[in-house]
């Protein structure tokens, strides 16, 4: 088994090279446009810091090490795209991703999270990404081996050398075999023994002293014996933390640390919303908040230059993560950045505000689409929902219109106007007595959104 999962992995992890090396800019962008309407420019910017990654991956000798990612500073309303953009460029590349808000961290001396916990917390995401990796290659033997667990708890083996006995037996657990299979048994109760943490994990967040004591505790943790405990489940709740078992027993926890540490250091995304907010009133306050904000600028410019930070499952370098800064920068510009900052992110992509004819074609375009999603939804309860193209422009135009008499989230105004939209339909659906169909058309739309949006105090608490 050991040796078809070897196998299995290094199939798997040329298939991605071969992916990696394949991906053009130009393929980048069609696959973003799947699911992210409009702005190119963003997008371009993205797809080549990607495959600037590839290319250096290309490059021999000493030269590879002096080549670093361009960092990207995105500029833009909210709701525009910034956060879809590096989430769906992580998914393409199978790359860990971590979004963080830059208001939650705080200067080292401050209590509060320093910045390298960001790191730390890529670590975690990369580790997940190659560990669900892994039970993906051995879920076949891990479901065989929780099966064999599920039977001894259900019907003990007896201890008899009766060849009649026993021959009993196992005609007995076979039959048992195809109820289990067939779900026949989930309601069951069988006692399997846990293992029990000898202590409690500590997470001490005040520090990089203090948090350094967690992290070390926590491996202290994973080497000391753990008592094991029994405990009474039903089947179906029983078979999830068998699973869970067994795949760790066939996974190799080592392998999967070093690999993932790798992913980490060669692909990792960190995606830093609301970097203005560590801008605004830095060069003019002298005292409180504004010095925390210009402390922790100076303690991601080590992150983004490429320093080494230490965690639980080894040592990170950060010199080929690519950081992507993301703000709205409405009460602030970013020359307000400190300097050493500004230079770090090198690459400056504007996203454009979003118009009513953007609005129309999120609601339909993308695979992911609001009208496709409440399509099928309703569809699971026999409900076939279509949308005229009147009803599309309606919602597109109160969305658009709401956006600019309140405040502007960009698309994600759509997600609550088409909530709102879907509101009776979505309580009355369930018990409708057979299947049938409805036509959304502007005048429903009207009559369910133009009051509340005509009302702009109600639509400031509803919409």
């Amino acid at each position: 088994m050991g040796e078809i999962v070897e196998i299995q992995r290094a199939q798997d992890e040329e298939e991605l090279r071969e992916r990696l090396d394949a991906l053009t800019p130009k393929e980048i962008v069609a696959e973003l446009d799947k699911y992210i309407v409009g702005q190119r420019e963003a997008k371009k910017a993205v797809a080549i810091a990607l495959r600037n990654r590839i290319r250096r991956q290309r490059v021999e000798g000493p030269l590879r090490r002096e080549i670093q990612p361009k960092n990207i500073l995105m500029i833009g309303p909210t709701g525009v795209g910034k956060t879809e953009i590096s989430r769906r460029i992580s998914q393409i590349v199978r790359a860990p991703f971590l979004k963080v808000e830059a208001t939650k961290f705080t200067e080292v001396g401050y209590v509060g999270r320093d910045v390298e916990s960001m790191i730390r917390d890529l670590v975690e995401v990369s580790i997940n990404l190659v560990r669900q990796e892994e039970i993906q290659r051995v879920e076949r033997e891990a479901q065989r081996q929780v099966e064999e667990r599920l039977l001894d708890a259900l019907l003990p083996r007896p201890s008899t050398t009766d060849e009649e006995r026993l021959a009993s037996f196992e005609s007995t657990r076979e039959k048992f075999r195809q109820k289990l299979r067939k779900g026949e048994l989930e309601d069951r109760y069988v006692e399997i023994r846990l293992p029990q943490s000898p202590f409690q994990q500590i997470n001490v967040f005040a520090g990089e002293g203090l948090e350094q004591i967690g992290i070390d505790l926590s491996v202290l943790g994973d080497m000391m014996p753990q008592r094991l405990v029994p405990k009474r489940l039903k089947v179906r709740e029983a078979r999830e933390i068998l699973f869970q078992q067994e795949a760790d027993k066939l996974i190799n926890q080592e392998e999967v640390r070093r690999r993932a540490l790798e992913r980490a250091e060669e692909l990792g995304i960190v995606f830093i919303d609301e970097i203005d907010k560590l801008a605004m009133g830095g060069r003019e306050e002298q005292h409180g908040p504004g010095v925390s904000r210009q402390g922790v600028q100076r303690d991601l410019l080590p992150l983004l230059e490429g320093t080494t930070v230490r965690t639980r499952h080894g040592h990170v370098s950060t010199e080929n993560i690519l950081f992507i800064a993301a703000g709205a920068f409405t009460m602030a510009k970013p020359s307000d950045l400190i300097p050493e900052l500004q230079g770090r992110l090198p690459i400056r992509v504007e996203l454009r505000p979003l118009t009513q004819e953007d609005f129309k074609r999120i609601l339909t375009e993308p695979e992911d689409a609001l009208v496709k999603q409440y399509q099928a939804l309703l569809a699971t309860e026999n409900l076939e929902l279509e949308f005229t193209e009147e009803a599309i422009e309606e919602i597109a135009r109160i969305a658009y219109e709401l956006n600019s008499s309140t405040e502007d989230i960009g698309a994600r105004r759509l997600q609550t106007v088409m909530e709102k939209l879907m509101e009776d339909l979505a309580f009355e659906t369930a018990d409708l007595p057979e299947p049938r169909k409805f036509t959304i058309t502007p005048e429903y739309v009207r009559e369910k959104l133009a009051p509340i949006a005509e009302d702009l105090d109600l639509s400031r608490y509803i919409l």
